[in-house]
């Protein structure tokens, strides 16, 4: 039967690799009692094992281990997506938009970011592959594209890991000047290293706690806010919505009248743009988790519904609990003041005579710096690594050790987490600035990089007579939704730098660090392209095969572990999506 050649085909890499194998009608069978010790068959461990060491189209042997179990999927989107900027950088918006275009900037930018959701749901699951989306613009699109797209995320993400690590520093020196910021950095910078260059489950588990206080941490403020706003305070003041009416839901930034309300609702849209992510960082872990095909469509749902979820009512509460003129947040921002003292939250606090809550605060938000910049090795890394096995990166940072890990890749990302101790001469706010302008429009880029890949690929479906109905995850909307969210994620890309062309505003490192990545990525395109010589591909050539057959075989063959415990049990089913 030909289900029966395909399993030969499939499972000969069991023998050459010394596991033995069993009948098709084995495997069914140990697939209905869900078990496989009394069974003369691959375990999950070396269904894992041999999975890991499929060639790619490249010809390089892609060697990760896929350890990442469902509940370390969901909270890594969640942690990398939840930084500082939640708690703090969020304040910014406030000041220069007010309450109201907070609330709908971050409500509008929120469908943009399900847009380009969708787009990464459908393909990743369909081909569940170390750094999905650098390579699927490769394969889909241009070699060129891949290589800019690739260069583009990795320098994004890399430069992310000294925002995070700048923030810590801001965040302890909170409490005290004691420890010098060098110390802090080199501290923060070692134990990255140590948890990034452990087995990746390991990593899985440290982001799957970390990634937990973030949650617990927006649940608390949120529900902060209904309670104070209610009269529940040491003032017993009842204050509700009393900001939205004065000083108003609207502030004006530059102009005044209705070009300065736009221009602050835009700043906050920008803001936007820079805070909501989630897509990526699910998709990077694809080529780690285990039962992708399983896994990830449930880990994109759910990670936009609670990210949008967190965004919505934060971007909601910052406006109710502090006035977007309030003395207290405006000097924080412009003397630059450590840790949670520039959050709106805590400016709240300090309003209302609330005690400890401050300290309980900044230690949370300490934590969610330190988890969002681990999450940004993880995925530099694998993205360099992703890179290395297209043939766009030195073949040597393909080398894993014996837990799977691109340890040259981690090497590289710490090397450039020394950028970090800029700020012990140049002052941390000055280097928080330079990097968030960095890496805005970088991150716009990746999104819109996405939804056009989306469509070349969904182009090569059609071409190749490939019905989307025959895919393990069929996207709602399409592709309308990968046309808006190209469209405004272009767009953005350009508009976030714009206050440096009003008048009196200019300023060249802030202009260079805003448009920086815009210049540089169709600089590599160009480059590759003319080096390489690489066409754009025809719909009817795309390999749209790849290493589907590896992932077909591992997903029949896979068996799920059982929990050790009850309370593993019931927090796979919690956070397991």
């Amino acid at each position: 039967m030909a289900g029966e050649k395909d399993f030969e085909v499939g499972a000969a890499s069991y023998q050459s690799t010394g596991y033995r194998r069993g009948s098709v009608k084995d495997i069914e069978e140990k697939q209905r009692m869900g078990k496989g010790a009394d069974l003369d068959l691959p375990m999950y461990d070396d269904v894992e094992r041999d999975h890991a060491e499929v060639a790619n189209i490249s010809g390089i042997r892609d060697q990760t281990h896929r350890k990442l179990r469902p509940r370390h999927i969901q909270l890594i989107g969640i942690g990398g997506t939840i930084g500082t900027a939640l708690y703090v950088q969020i304040g910014r918006g406030l000041l220069n938009g007010g309450p109201g275009s907070l609330f709908i900037a971050f409500s509008f930018w929120c469908t943009i970011i399900l847009c380009v959701t969708l787009c990464m749901a459908e393909m990743v699951t369909y081909l569940p592959i170390s750094s999905p989306f650098i390579r699927f613009a490769g394969r889909y699109v241009d070699e060129a594209f891949g290589f800019a797209a690739g260069w583009n995320f990795f320098v994004f993400e890399a430069i992310l890991v000294p925002f995070e690590i700048t923030a810590c520093n801001v965040i302890i020196h909170y409490w005290s000047d004691i420890v010098p910021a060098g110390g802090i950095i080199a501290i923060t910078i070692i134990l990255y290293a140590v948890l990034n260059l452990l087995a990746v489950k390991w990593y899985g588990e440290s982001e799957f706690w970390a990634a937990l206080g973030k949650v617990l941490l927006i649940i608390g403020l949120i529900i902060y806010t209904f309670i104070t706003m209610l009269g529940g305070n040491p003032l017993k003041d009842r204050y509700g919505f009393r900001y939205w009416n004065d000083p108003g839901a609207f502030a004006e930034l530059y102009y005044e009248g209705t070009l300065g309300r736009f221009c602050g609702f835009l700043n906050c849209l920008i803001q936007a743009s820079f805070t909501i992510a989630g897509p990526d960082y699910v998709s990077m872990a694809a080529g780690e988790a285990e039962n992708p095909r399983v896994v990830m469509p449930k880990a994109f749902n759910a990670v936009f519904y609670r990210l949008t979820t967190f965004f919505v009512l934060g971007s909601l509460c910052v406006g109710i609990v502090v006035p977007h003129n309030d003395p207290e947040l405006t000097a924080a921002f412009k003397n630059g003041e450590p840790g949670a003292a520039a959050s709106p939250y805590v400016v709240s606090m300090n309003r209302l005579r609330v005690q400890v809550l401050p300290d309980i605060v900044n230690a949370l938000v300490l934590a969610s710096a330190f988890s969002a910049g681990n999450s940004y090795v993880y995925c530099a890394s694998r993205s360099l690594f992703g890179l290395a096995l297209e043939g766009k990166a030195p073949k040597i940072l393909t080398k894993t050790n014996r837990q799977g890990v691109p340890y040259y890749c981690v090497g590289v990302v710490l090397a450039i987490a020394l950028l970090a101790f800029l700020q012990v001469s140049s002052g941390s706010a000055t280097v928080l600035n330079w990097f968030v302008s960095l890496v805005t429009a970088s991150q716009l880029i990746n999104f819109a990089v996405m939804c056009l890949t989306f469509l070349f690929w969904r182009r090569a479906l059609m071409a190749q007579g490939i019905s989307r109905d025959t895919l393990p995850y069929k996207a709602i909307l399409q592709p309308g939704a990968a046309y808006v969210g190209l469209a405004f994620c272009s767009v953005m890309a350009f508009v976030g730098g714009y206050p440096v062309f009003l008048p009196g505003n200019w300023d060249v490192p802030t202009f260079i660090f805003s448009y920086f990545m815009i210049a540089l990525t169709p600089i590599l395109f160009v480059a590759w392209k003319i080096l390489k010589k690489t066409k754009i591909r025809k719909p009817h050539e795309v390999d749209l095969r790849g290493e589907v057959a590896s992932i077909d075989e591992y997903t029949r063959l896979f068996v799920p572990k059982p929990p050790r415990n009850a309370f593993d049990k019931w927090f796979n089913k919690i956070f397991g999506g």
